[in-house]
């Protein structure tokens, strides 16, 4: 129950960015707000990632992996945020909460594309509903929401880059990556803005942009992370996946906006979307080579076989470990331990 309620917490507050966000784009640039939501995220996550230093989990990072940071800063820190608040200026708040589901739909497609990840005939359902329901809510608004629907997608396409980027991070936590990310893009953002435009923003706006960050992208992120570590990656995504509809809820509740047969239509179309998205698991016998790495892990999920004798295997912790080749089957996401390509090219099993 702790930990279905840590995954709910953590969606309501990211639902709740974009309705605020609404507001505050009253007094700032999309570029200033961006900067303030993103520096508010890496000012709730320092302390997290100084008691992290503090207890030894310390950054460890290689050429390569210093590199897809580098790359989940730019796409997920600088440009998605701008492109989703651009995109709030030219519609309804709950239009843009309910597109925010395609995040999950350019994720599953990168993988297919990128990385040649499975994605069966009910994943493939799943893209075809989120489309479909990014078309009726993107027809509703005119062209004015068309203009803002494609800037959602491009938002969420970036953001599906950083998740594609981030889970193959090793040699860093969580609460350290999203530190250097919230730092990095939100002094970007902040410059750019203030470059554009003067801060003409009251201190409490400024206050209120940070607290938002702080909270909806900062603390919701802990609390996911916290969830999935209990409840389990799959069950804890099925939850977070409420905080669109969270958001469009708020949305209308809150800021007053009408809600019409678009939004209620594009609403089912993208539940079934995300439940045939999250239900596209596969299981196959797959081979995982040796390797030796740094990150997060427990020793009860079948891929984690070094011994700790005075550590149960249920807890987390995270160390340089090395793993010995392995060949299983079992079902399994695209998580950082699969990442291998299905076709021709997949080693046999041995």
């Amino acid at each position: 129950m702790r930990a279905l309620l840590l995954a709910l917490l953590s969606a309501l507050l990211f639902g709740a960015s974009t309705p605020a966000s609404k507001l505050l784009l009253g007094s700032l640039e999309p570029f200033q707000l961006a900067g303030l939501l993103y520096l508010g995220a890496a000012l709730a996550m320092l302390p997290v990632a100084a008691l992290q230093h503090r207890s030894g989990t310390r950054f460890r990072l290689d050429r390569a992996n210093a590199a897809r940071l580098a790359g989940a800063v730019l796409f997920g820190g600088v440009l998605g945020p701008v492109l989703l608040l651009v995109a709030l200026r030219w519609t309804l708040a709950g239009s843009v909460s309910l597109l925010l589901n395609l995040e999950m739909v350019a994720t599953a497609v990168l993988g297919v594309w990128l990385f040649r990840e499975h994605l069966g005939r009910t994943g493939w359902a799943g893209v075809g509903c989120a489309v479909a329901a990014g078309a009726i809510l993107a027809g509703g608004g005119g062209w004015p929401g068309v203009y803002a629907a494609l800037l959602v997608a491009a938002a969420c396409l970036c953001w599906g880059v950083d998740n594609q980027l981030t889970a193959s991070i090793d040699g860093i936590t969580p609460a350290q990556a999203t530190l250097v990310k919230g730092a990095v893009a939100g002094a970007a953002n902040l410059a750019i803005g203030l470059a554009v435009a003067p801060l003409h923003a009251p201190s409490a706006v400024l206050a209120t942009a940070l607290a938002v960050g702080a909270l909806s992208y900062g603390a919701s992120i802990a609390l996911y992370v916290a969830s999935a570590q209990e409840l389990g990656a799959t069950r804890a995504q099925a939850i977070f996946a409420s905080a669109p509809f969270v958001g469009a809820a708020l949305s209308f509740a809150w800021l007053g906006e009408p809600v019409g047969s678009a939004h209620a239509l594009a609403a089912v179309l993208l539940i079934a979307s995300v439940a045939a998205l999250l239900s596209s698991r596969h299981g196959h016998a797959h081979v995982h080579e040796a390797v030796v790495h740094v990150h997060s892990h427990r020793h009860d999920d079948g891929h984690h076989l070094h011994a700790h004798p005075e550590l149960p295997p249920g807890i987390r912790h995270s160390h340089a470990h090395r793993h010995a080749r392995l060949v299983h089957a079992h079902p399994h996401w695209p998580d950082l331990h699969h990442r291998h390509e299905h076709g021709s090219s997949q080693p046999p099993p041995s």
